[in-house]
């Protein structure tokens, strides 16, 4: 039986402090009832002896203290799941926000997920094609993968994620294939530009979305992407699809964490974020990955905007170091007009090798990535070299390579946010960039693949 309190305290902004409490657990779902009937919920977020400090998941204005009850429920927050999820937008607490009928759940799961034994764990194998030239190509997209996307304000990161979760897929045509898209802290204007983009592109019938508005509470923000993984865990692991997991904005999502923690009145670690945002970021990217002897995978796409363009801020930092590379846009090639502006040199898939060759994309892959990314590198740092010093300091060689990192921008990154790409195409496009260059400058791709791949092979020499 659920014992009622009527002991609470103190209220101070969303926390509440309830007294000469028994058996309560950290992270156990809380309901405020007041004596009109109204209903908040709220989780606890710590213990110290009989007294338990909760945090509420709305405002805790017009909180009469003296005639509300609170019920500690045993249990931590959860997510009621089914296959009907798909083609739904949920809130930020798994609600039904589209006028369609609630959900009847076949399971009941935490949203925090179950630990997973790492020798459970498969190695990521295989290609997931997201139509995007500068991913597929150069920072191929890996199955069970942790490949973020770091941005910056302003920046098309929006659009770029709506791409990929209307464009991704899987090449084999046999297995299931979902997306499950989480919007952490977006304003009314984002949201109703992603329902509708998915609604008008037939996207929404193998997505899940779960919308978190700005204006929505602090603690509601922490448990959205938790809500969107364990939607996913259970498409993965119960159902055997492949799912790909979309957060944006995880900036939002670790700004609530410091306002919870300052509200906590925690010691701050770098710029005012809690000292163990690294940890609590692990526990949402580590729910990717691929368990054996299972069907199903989740791979994840975190996007995050780094304050002031800092890839040194403790958010992207921390990032960096638990997830298997990044994607980073830049505000150079946005403002030159290219879409999307992904600036592919310090960009990594670190699992890349692992979902390109033949019998995955083609066995010219990697020799052609390698080479691309050579030659464009040669060609920036021509291009750059002639702003300083003009055209004519530049060699005949030279200017080829700057011709070529101009026609690689326009032709390979450059392809708008509409297009989708075959890995074919994207290697046919490749090619034709290289044949811009002289063959004896296609020093890093076996001579038996120019021959075959190469439409148009030079054979003269500069």
């Amino acid at each position: 039986m659920i014992k009622e309190y009527k002991t609470i305290t103190e209220v101070v902004g969303p926390l509440m402090l309830v007294e000469e409490v028994e058996n309560v657990k950290y992270d156990e779902l809380v309901e405020i009832e007041q004596a009109n009937g109204e209903k908040r919920i709220g989780k606890v977020l710590e213990i110290n002896q009989d007294k338990a400090l909760v945090q509420l998941f709305e405002s805790s204005q017009g909180l009469k203290l003296p005639t509300s009850k609170v019920r500690f429920q045993g249990k931590s927050i959860e997510l009621g799941v089914s296959q009907d999820m798909l083609g739904r937008v949920f809130d930020g607490m798994g609600r039904p926000t589209d006028d369609g009928p609630e959900i009847i759940p076949d399971k009941m799961l935490d949203i925090n997920g179950e630990p997973l034994n790492p020798y459970a764990r498969d190695y990521p194998a295989e290609f997931i094609q997201t139509g995007v030239s500068a991913i597929d190509g150069l920072n191929t997209l890996v199955r069970g993968q942790k490949l973020p996307v770091f941005s910056g304000s302003g920046l098309p990161h929006a659009r770029l994620a709506a791409q990929i979760a209307r464009q991704a897929q899987v090449l084999e045509n046999d297995e299931g294939f979902a997306v499950v898209f989480a919007a952490i802290g977006i304003t009314f204007e984002e949201a109703d530009y992603f329902i509708k983009d998915f609604r008008r592109t037939g996207a929404i019938e193998r997505a899940v979305l779960f919308m978190n508005f700005a204006n929505d509470p602090a603690v509601e923000r922490i448990s959205t992407p938790r809500m969107a993984i364990t939607c996913a865990e259970y498409l993965a692991y119960e159902l055997g699809m492949h799912v790909l997991v979309i957060l944006t904005d995880i900036t939002n999502y670790a700004e609530a964490l410091r306002e919870v923690s300052a509200a906590r009145k925690e010691v701050p670690g770098r710029r005012g974020y809690p000292g163990y945002l690294y940890t609590d970021l692990a526990s949402l990217y580590e729910r990717a990955g691929r368990i054996r002897d299972n069907k199903g995978s989740i791979t994840q796409i975190p996007i995050l905007s780094m304050p002031e363009d800092d890839i040194t801020h403790p958010i992207p930092d921390l990032t960096g170091y638990i997830t298997e590379g990044q994607i980073i846009l830049s505000r150079e090639l946005h403002m030159r007009g290219l879409e999307p502006p992904i600036n592919v040199l310090p960009s990594l898939s670190r699992l890349k090798d692992k979902g390109i060759g033949e019998g995955k994309t083609r066995k010219d892959h990697a020799d052609t990535m390698n080479q691309l990314f050579s030659a464009y590198s040669r060609g920036r740092d021509a291009k750059e070299l002639a702003v300083i010093l003009g055209d004519a300091a530049l060699s005949d060689v030279d200017k080829i390579y700057a011709e070529f990192a101009t026609q690689f921008e326009e032709r390979y990154i450059s392809q708008g946010f509409n297009t989708n790409r075959t890995i074919m195409e994207t290697l046919t496009i490749g090619w034709e960039l290289l044949s811009i260059l002289p063959r004896t400058e296609l020093k890093r791709i076996n001579e038996s693949y120019i021959d075959e791949f190469c439409p148009t092979p030079q054979t003269k020499e500069v």
